[in-house]
C-alpha cells in the first residue's frame, strides 16, 4: 500500500524542520523549561533576528507555545515527544557507529 502523500508531506516538513541545527539547539534550550529570547540569544552565535525566525518557525509547526511580558517574549516547549523523536535518532545513530566500529574489527 503506497502511503498517503498528503502524509509524506507533513512528516516532511516536520523532519526538514528538525533538520536544522540551530532549531536543535533552541529545543535543547528549552528542554528544561521556559526562557526570554533575551536569555537565549546570549548563548547562541546566530543574530537575535535569525533566532527569531527560527523560534517563530518552530512555534508555527506546534512545537513550542510562546507568550509576551513586557516587551519580552517567552518561549517553552509545547510538544515534549519531540524529544522522544530526537532519543530515537540518537539510538540509531549510536547503533550505526557501533556497527561501523564492528565492520571495521571485521578488515582488520
Amino acid at each position: 500500500m503506497d502511503p498517503d502523500p498528503r502524509k509524506i508531506e507533513l512528516e516532511a516538513g516536520l523532519l526538514s524542520l528538525l533538520g536544522q541545527s540551530t532549531r536543535l539547539r533552541l529545543l535543547y534550550m528549552l528542554r528544561d523549561g521556559e526562557l526570554c529570547v533575551c536569555e537565549i540569544h546570549p548563548a547562541m552565535p546566530e543574530d537575535q533576528s535569525v533566532i527569531s525566525r527560527h523560534l517563530t518557525r518552530l512555534r508555527e509547526m506546534g512545537l513550542l507555545d510562546s507568550r509576551k511580558e513586557g516587551v519580552s517574549v517567552y518561549y517553552r516547549i509545547r510538544d515534549p515527544r519531540v524529544f522522544d523523536l530526537l532519543d530515537l535518532a540518537d539510538t540509531i545513530l549510536r547503533d550505526r557507529a557501533q556497527w561501523r566500529a564492528r565492520e571495521a574489527e571485521q578488515v582488520f
